[in-house]
């Protein structure tokens, strides 16, 4: 038998929903921050500096962000050498957005909490 009784009203205050688990992962979190700051993408080598990872590392959680539609890779030739570059999707720059709305929300209960006293604005992400 199930329970129907309703969660208290704010029970659920603090869950957090939109703290995606495949964006809140530190590199791709990286990656992403890195590719919606240059909207026409970057290539691989200047993506592997920003975010500091390896080849590998960032082949791997490049893979996982483009199998889930958020980012997309695009191979070509430039100077008569391959280039790999890798760009935000539309849908992924709205998951982003929207990820990090969640998050502003996450640093303006924290900050309440850590300063009750003082007001925090919350009027900035429509809370």
């Amino acid at each position: 038998m199930g329970n129907s009784r309703k969660p208290p009203v704010g029970a659920s205050k603090y869950a957090y929903e939109g703290l995606d688990r495949l964006i809140h992962e530190r590199a791709r979190l990286s990656v992403l921050t890195s590719l919606a700051v240059h909207e026409k993408g970057l290539c691989f080598g200047d993506l592997k500096r920003l975010c500091a990872l390896t080849d590998g590392n960032l082949s791997r959680h490049v893979q996982i962000l483009q199998t889930a539609g958020l980012v997309e890779v695009i191979k070509r030739i430039e100077n008569n050498r391959p280039q790999t570059l890798c760009r935000l999707t539309a849908s992924g720059r709205r998951r982003y957005a929207h990820y990090l709305e969640v998050l502003e929300q996450v640093v303006r209960d924290a900050a309440g909490a850590a300063h009750p006293g003082r007001r925090v604005v919350s009027e900035a992400v429509g809370g």
